[in-house]
This record gives structure tokens, C-alpha cells and sequence, in this order.
């Protein structure tokens, strides 16, 4: 199996304290059990999580067809699975179990009777009806943290609905404030509701076993989208509330300060950060601008802000006499934030990325080499690893029933059942 973090510290973080180990410590969550009864993104995602910190997570999945982004998400290589599922599924274990069926139910109870925390995304009352449900769970398991996720969560008028990013994205506002101005709606290039929905779930779980630990009972989580893309929204819905005007779509600016968007050089864009006074004073002095300086629609933030389309044009006369390259050296020789503009290809192969392990290569039983994103978040004292690849379907169904103590006989009445069945 490839060791996807590094021993030893990046530079100049902490290499005493790795010094000192002289065995290595476990990972923060080595013998938490999770239960990944999720599909697609925001679960499989806030799982994952769980299992780069050590948990030992067991993805629950249907018979035959698995997790829907098995085969639904992005490219496929040599076997059954997609890259986008692969690179939401490591450090995880799966159980092929029909929860249709009373068979697969008993083994899935067994399972809800050893595990700490559970993470699904079923539409608000689909748990209830299938019998895995917190009300049904906790009184197997008291201690267990259940994280429901959802599109918007599992009470109000809109809990029926189906709910994926980009509804949470335009429902939530996230849409209204992206684009160009005089362009047609457009929402984030990635999946910022999916994706901050999982880490506001993991915050939540994590809390919550936390408590658990001292009170010995866990608690239900209710984690929507909307509410992910809603607390994402945090200066627009400031701004809104503080001057009573309807945010609108601003491009690559920004609503607290100017200059910090792209702007045109020579060559193509590049983006600018110059938003307190210091460094606005500073950005004139290094491209040559006293005459900024001394206008008083430029004077101080709230000035740059109200004319900040005219403040662009300005620095934009200067910045297209020069490539981007040359701009964004001399600004950040002079301390002021400034950088490309790199689209993935740029963004994964570089000096940076490579020194930060922003891409490993798992093995993986069919693909071989399999490219994965690295892990966001490096622990010094207790490096992750990939200690397991993305599952094949129902690849650990045999082993985690031996550690439930299901005997030869046991399994088959289970699956005279149809608990392994689709």
C-alpha cells in the first residue's frame, strides 16, 4: 500500500517533536468506528475524513449497483469505478447489505451495535421507512452519533425536496453573487454546498462524539446544503444587512475592498490583494502611480470601493504594459499579495503542489497506480496514510461478518434472506 503522507515534518514544522517519537503515535481516531451509509459526494466525502484520521469506516452500500458515483462521476480507467468515487473513498471498508430486507437489516443492526458514529444522505423520512432511523438506532446503541445530510434539512417546507449542490447553490444565494455582472446566472466551478456541507457535518460529529465521550450518549446532527451555502455567505450577507441593498454579482471582486480582483496585463490576468491603506500606498510607490495617491475618489477603503470600477481602469492602463509574471514578482517582492491565475493542470504540477503532496498515487487492486488528491490537513505527530484503498463493492462483506461472529451457517441463512441480494 503506498504511505500517502509524509514521516518526516515539511519544512520547518516541528521536527523536534518528530524527533522525540520513538514509536509512532496512532492516528487521533484509531478505534472509532463509522457507519457510511451515504452516496455521492457530502457523505462519502465527510467520511473519508473520518478515515484519513485513523477511523475505521465501513461503507454500507446496495447490492449490484453500490454508491451511485461508483459509475456515475467523471472518468473510469480499467475497472468498475470512477475517478471522482475513488477519490472519495479511501480508508474506507465496504459491505455490500440490502436494507430492504430483514436479513440485511439484522447484519446492519450488529453493526449500528459496534459503531460510534454514522454518516447518510437519504431524503428526510427514507431512514424512518427503511427502519435505520436515529429513533430505532439509539435504542440498539445509545452512545451512537447520527449525521443526517441533506438538501435542506430534515424539517421545514422544503425538506422534501431533492436537493443537490446546484439547488443549494441557487436557493442559498451563492448564485445571485457569481459571475460577471452583465453575465447570465452562473454558480461556483466547484461543489461548494456539497463540499461544505461534509466539513460542517465533520465539525458536527466530531463535536459530538467529543461529548459522547463524556456523557456516554450521542446525539442526532441535521446537516443541510443550504444551510452549507448560507454560512458560506458570510461578508455578502453582511454587506446586506448592514446597508440594505441586495448584493449583486461582482465578477472576480471582492465587496470589502479594492483592489482585490483580476486584472489585465499584458500577456492575460493575474489577481491583486492591495485591500488596507499600507498596501494600496505600497501598490502605487512599486507600479510608478503617485497620481492615485493623490486622488481623492482613491483616498481610503470606502472611497476605492464606491469607485472601484473606475480604480481598475486606472491600474489596468499601467498593468497591461508589462506581462503577469513580471507584475506578480515585483508586488510580491514588495509584500503585496498577487499570483496567477492557474487552471488545473498548472495548479497540481508545480514546485509548491509537489513539495505539499497535493497529488499521491494509491494502489489499487485493479487500477494499479491510482492518482488521488492529497490530504488538505497535515498532522505532525500522527501523519495520515492510506492504510486502505477505495473499495471494490462488497469487497469486506466476508470479513466484517466474521467480526460480527456470524458463523458459515448464520451467513447463509442471511442470505437465503436476500441480505446480500439486490
Amino acid at each position: 500500500m503506498a504511505d500517502a503522507a509524509p514521516t518526516r515534518p515539511l519544512d520547518g514544522q516541528c521536527p523536534r517533536e518528530t524527533q522525540r517519537q520513538e514509536a509512532p503515535r496512532p492516528l487521533p481516531l484509531a478505534g472509532v468506528r463509522v457507519l457510511d451509509v451515504s452516496q455521492v459526494m457530502a457523505g462519502p466525502f465527510c467520511s473519508m475524513l473520518l478515515g484519513d484520521m485513523g477511523a475505521d469506516v465501513i461503507k454500507i452500500e446496495p447490492p449490484g449497483s453500490g454508491d451511485q458515483a461508483r459509475g456515475a462521476m467523471a472518468f473510469r480507467l480499467k475497472g468498475p469505478d470512477s475517478l471522482g468515487f475513488l477519490n472519495m473513498n479511501r480508508n474506507k471498508r465496504s459491505i455490500a447489505l440490502n436494507l430492504k430486507s430483514k436479513a440485511g437489516r439484522d447484519v446492519f443492526y450488529r453493526l449500528v451495535a459496534t459503531a460510534d458514529i454514522l454518516v447518510e444522505n437519504y431524503r428526510p423520512g427514507a431512514a424512518a421507512r427503511l427502519g435505520i432511523d436515529y429513533a430505532t438506532l439509539k435504542a440498539i446503541n445509545p452512545r451512537l452519533v447520527y449525521a443526517s445530510i441533506s438538501g435542506f434539512g430534515q424539517t421545514g417546507p422544503w425538506s422534501q425536496r431533492p436537493g443537490f449542490d446546484l439547488m443549494a447553490q441557487a436557493m442559498s444565494g451563492i448564485m445571485s453573487v457569481t459571475g460577471n455582472a452583465d453575465g447570465p446566472p452562473a454558480k461556483a466551478g466547484v461543489p461548494v454546498a456539497d463540499i461544505g456541507c461534509a466539513l460542517f457535518t465533520l465539525y458536527g460529529v466530531l463535536s459530538a462524539y467529543i461529548g459522547s465521550l463524556k456523557t456516554g450518549e450521542g446525539q442526532y446532527i441535521d446537516s443541510s446544503l443550504y444551510e452549507a451555502g448560507i454560512a458560506f455567505s458570510i461578508w455578502d450577507i453582511s454587506d446586506f444587512w448592514g446597508t440594505g441593498k441586495v448584493p449583486t454579482k461582482l465578477g472576480t471582486a471582492n465587496r470589502m475592498s479594492a483592489p482585490y480582483e483580476a486584472v489585465r496585463a499584458s500577456d492575460g490576468y493575474f489577481v491583486i490583494g492591495a485591500n488596507n491603506n499600507r498596501l494600496w500606498r505600497s501598490l502605487c510607490d512599486i507600479i510608478g502611480r503617485p497620481d492615485l495617491l493623490k486622488d481623492p475618489r482613491y483616498a481610503d477603503i470606502a472611497d476605492r470601493l464606491a469607485n472601484r470600477e473606475a480604480l481598475i481602469a486606472a491600474l489596468e492602463t499601467t498593468f497591461v504594459t508589462r506581462p503577469a509574471d513580471e507584475w506578480i514578482g515585483r508586488l510580491l517582492a514588495a509584500g503585496i499579495p498577487a499570483g496567477p491565475i492557474y487552471d488545473y493542470a498548472q495548479a497540481l504540477d508545480n514546485e509548491h503542489a509537489r513539495h505539499r503532496e497535493v497529488v499521491m498515487e494509491i494502489d489499487h487492486p485493479i487500477e494499479g497506480k491510482v492518482r488521488s488528491i492529497g490530504f488538505p490537513v497535515k498532522l505532525m505527530g500522527t501523519p495520515q496514510q492510506v492504510r486502505l484503498p477505495p473499495p471494490l463493492l462488497g469487497a469486506d462483506t466476508q470479513a466484517i461478518l466474521q467480526e460480527l461472529g456470524i458463523e458459515a451457517e448464520a451467513q447463509q441463512t442471511l442470505r437465503d434472506g436476500g441480505a446480500f441480494a439486490p
